[in-house]
């Protein structure tokens, strides 16, 4: 056996079988709120732990808010929090009941 033959057994290793699986990927997803009245926009969902403060959205040039999140593959719950209020986006995928029974929008990502 050459040495080029060998090379794949010393280094199988470093190859992951699940490592181009979709649930392994990570998009960045942008999201946009409609609030030009508010002083301050924070995206909360489940995969912030519903933190306000880990996701603060910023205020663009015509009123909106927008936040970039990096999302793996799956459905994802989460809402805006506009000046403390939550706040359902009517442009997510759809609505949902969280674990404690209230509405929160959903988004897809795939």
């Amino acid at each position: 056996m050459n040495e080029l033959q060998t090379m794949p057994n010393e280094f199988s290793f470093l190859i992951r079988p699940d490592r181009y699986s979709a649930r392994n990927n990570v998009k960045p997803i942008k999201f946009y709120c409609i609030a030009p009245q508010a002083s301050r926009v924070s995206l909360v969902g489940e995969f912030n732990a519903w933190q306000s403060w880990a996701n603060p959205m910023e205020r663009q040039p015509d009123g909106s808010w927008m936040a970039q999140v990096n999302l793996p593959h799956g459905h994802h719950q989460y809402l805006f929090l506009v000046d403390d209020e939550p706040t359902l986006d009517p442009h997510g995928h759809g609505i949902v009941r969280n674990a404690r029974n209230e509405r929160v929008s959903l988004i897809a990502v795939s």
